[in-house]
């Protein structure tokens, strides 16, 4: 019978100290913030933030009168789903690939994992300059087979380009997850298949994919926060919400609402509910999702 092992603390105080760096940084950037948004959300300020008053739910109710704001929702849901999607399946593929590979494997492990180290925003501008109107040199192959690219008047086009920078900036973080469970996969396993005549797909399909059950829930629920939050970067240093308001998602108007129109209530506002839906996802996703995965 195999014994539990578990670490015991000499002094009753000591797991406590350890813990309170992490407790610090958290109360101080997160649990303060949103303490924080949850007051302003509360209060309607006027144009030069000198004073204040009590609005109660009235931020709220406006926001949702808002035809700019109902619509940064559809635009939020399609972005989010495209962003997880498109880069969960393509970075399992390209996982799947390298794990396969046995010359030169370090080297694509590597370039593979390089575009992690980007920033957002400068995934942003490099994916811009690629597609540039002018002179981008996709646009220019795309105008050879009649293609008019231009991002910057087409929403569409705007959309597509956002959803690519955002992808491939998550791709990284992606692989390194799906390349480390299919490392941990036991070859036995796909080599007793093999032998009972199941081909490549099948193979994948009822041995290692349910095995990378864990490793793509985290994955989905990671990918989710990300497209909801960490792209801001790359919106702003692209199409900053344009044209129109075709790639302003959730998290761009809270700041263009804040900054730019100088709204520190309905601001507030949008953010609390930002963080509302965000936790309902998380938690519905664990409720319902994790059900299917097999650990």
């Amino acid at each position: 019978m195999a014994m539990e092992k578990r670490v015991v603390f000499k002094s009753a105080w000591l797991p406590y100290v350890l813990l309170l760096p992490q407790l610090t940084i958290t109360a101080l950037f997160f649990f303060w913030p949103a303490a924080q948004a949850v007051y302003f959300s509360f209060q309607l300020q006027d144009a030069f933030g000198m004073t204040s008053q009590f609005v109660w739910f009235q931020n709220y109710v406006d926001l949702f009168k808002d035809s700019h704001y109902v619509s940064s929702f559809k635009v939020t849901a399609f972005f989010s789903v495209m962003v997880a999607t498109c880069g969960i399946l393509i970075s399992l593929m390209l996982a799947t690939m390298a794990d396969s590979v046995v010359r030169g494997a370090l080297a694509y492990k590597t370039f593979l994992i390089w575009p992690y180290a980007v920033a957002p925003a400068i995934a942003g501008v490099l994916w811009a300059f690629i597609f540039a109107p002018s002179i981008g040199i996709v646009t220019y192959f795309l105008k050879q087979f009649g293609i008019d690219w231009n991002w910057i008047i087409n929403s569409e086009q705007a959309m597509l380009l956002v959803v690519i920078a955002s992808v491939w900036k998550q791709i990284s973080y992606n692989f390194l997850f799906f390349l480390a469970g299919l490392q941990s996969i036991p070859k036995s396993l796909i080599e007793a298949a093999a032998i009972d005549g199941a081909g490549p797909f099948r193979r994948f399909w009822t041995i290692v994919f349910p095995l990378l059950s864990p490793t793509t829930f985290f994955l989905l629920v990671m990918n989710i926060i990300y497209s909801f939050f960490d792209t801001f970067g790359v919106i702003d240093a692209t199409t900053q919400g344009g044209p129109g308001d075709a790639t302003k998602i959730l998290v761009y108007k809270v700041y263009y609402d804040g900054v730019k129109a100088a709204d520190l209530g309905g601001s507030s506002a949008q953010s609390v509910i930002l963080m509302a839906i965000v936790i309902t996802l998380t938690v519905i996703q664990f409720r319902y999702i994790e059900r299917r995965v097999q650990y």
